[in-house]
């Protein structure tokens, strides 16, 4: 059996307030073209198939589209809930779903009954487990202790191997977490090794900074042990938008889209997973097209504009780091001259001023009213003091405020 292995979809997610539905659309077309290409029979979606828990119209027909494409290159669908999706939305209507071939696995009470599928060496049972909040499910279960992440997941998978027992066949679990192997994980290059929280690493391209992933906890981030998931032939986790293999057995896909500027430079695909007769035989890295490529250009702005190194991005997201020692004027609408999808940017000067110890009553002393305003203006702009045309403006209105006063007093004597 050919399996698929993706998550976090995030249909209806923004990138810098750019609506992402016609990429995701075009990654989702050539994910149907790759199952056809294949001969994949399941497709996996390990959590957040939705970016928001209450999704747009929009996102509703990009999913129906992608499901019923992957449908017709004919694979079977199984999605399971995320903490970004409403298990009651996504599950709505997922026993007659289930006719059709997407079988949808987002209700806490049912993550022991599989979805059973078989192939020329018997049943595979695929297990889905829902992203499960302790706080809310520990109420289901008084009187078992499930106060973090990985006793919940831990309780969760006691039932999924006491059912798996009964059953017997090969076996796929699904869920969404943060899992970690503190014995060995992914060195950053597709092979196994030592890492303390190998679940963050990248297999190309090393540690992942992610801003995007939603932390799952109020506190910080809780761990679950990998051990957690020992059982099943297959472990497809999804939660980090980075690739990342915590064992043979046990990886994450990562997003098919990137949603963040962290995320530049890493692959976009899924696990192709085979199981043979007695389990796990193989698993392939499949590539998804990127449809804009992100670039994170870095130097002043005359040479972002000017250098013929950076032409390479005139197309791509750009997120521009600006090096000049004063934040130029108007420099997203100029970088956007040159880089039309330029979507953010951030001031980090090479050149810093060195603060001045002194009060701001001794940094006035004894100076003229256009000093102190040429010194305020050299403060707020990292030691960048007034132009000449700026001296020249300060001091025509700071005469002119002169002026005025002279004027007052005079009125006021007059009266």
């Amino acid at each position: 059996m050919r399996i698929l292995h993706t998550s976090d979809w995030h249909v209806g997610r923004t990138f810098h307030g750019h609506s992402t539905l016609a990429a995701l659309d075009e990654v989702l077309r050539e994910l149907a073209a790759l199952v056809r290409e294949r001969a994949i029979d399941v497709v996996l979606v390990a959590g957040d198939v939705f970016d928001s828990a209450v999704p747009s119209q929009g996102s509703y027909e990009l999913l129906g589209r992608a499901l019923s494409a992957i449908r017709e290159a004919g694979a079977t669908v199984i999605l399971s809930s995320g903490n970004h999706d409403s298990a009651t939305r996504l599950g709505f209507q997922s026993e007659f779903a289930a006719f059709g071939g997407v079988h949808v696995l987002a209700k806490t009470e049912q993550l022991d009954r599989p979805v059973t599928l078989a192939d020329v060496h018997g049943d595979v049972q695929f297990y889905g487990i829902p992203y499960l909040e302790p706080a809310l499910v520990r109420g289901l279960y008084p009187g078992i202790p499930l106060r973090t992440h990985a006793q919940v997941l831990g309780f969760a998978m006691d039932r999924v191997r006491t059912d798996l027992a009964a059953r017997g066949g090969r076996s796929v679990v699904m869920s969404h977490c943060f899992a970690v192997n503190v014995g060995g994980g992914d060195n950053g290059d597709g092979t196994i090794g030592a890492g303390a929280a190998p679940a963050m690493l990248d297999n190309a391209s090393g540690p992942i900074s992610d801003d995007v992933v939603r932390d799952i906890t109020a506190g910080g981030l809780d761990l679950v042990p990998l051990s957690t998931f020992d059982g099943p032939d297959y472990v497809a986790l999804g939660h980090i938008h980075g690739r990342s293999t915590l064992s043979e057995r046990a990886r994450y896909s990562g997003a098919p889209l990137h949603f963040s500027f962290s995320e530049a430079g890493k692959p976009r695909g899924g696990w192709l997973v085979e199981l043979g007769a007695d389990g796990l035989e193989s698993v392939e890295w499949l590539e998804l097209p990127t449809p804009r490529r992100l670039s994170i250009l870095t130097g002043t702005l005359d040479e972002l504009m000017t250098d013929a190194a950076h032409e390479h991005a005139a197309q791509d997201w750009v997120f521009a780091v600006l090096t000049d020692q004063s934040r130029p004027l108007d420099a997203m609408r100029t970088l956007q001259t040159r880089f039309r999808w330029c979507a953010t940017l951030d001031h980090r000067p090479s050149v810093v001023a060195a603060a001045s110890g002194a009060s701001y009553a001794e940094r006035i002393k004894a100076k003229s009213d256009g000093e102190i305003v040429g010194g305020f203006l050299e403060h707020v702009r990292n030691g960048v003091g007034a132009s000449d045309a700026e001296r020249a403006l300060l001091a025509e209105v700071i005469a002119l405020n002169g002026s005025q006063r002279d004027d007052a007093r005079r009125d006021g004597d007059a009266a």
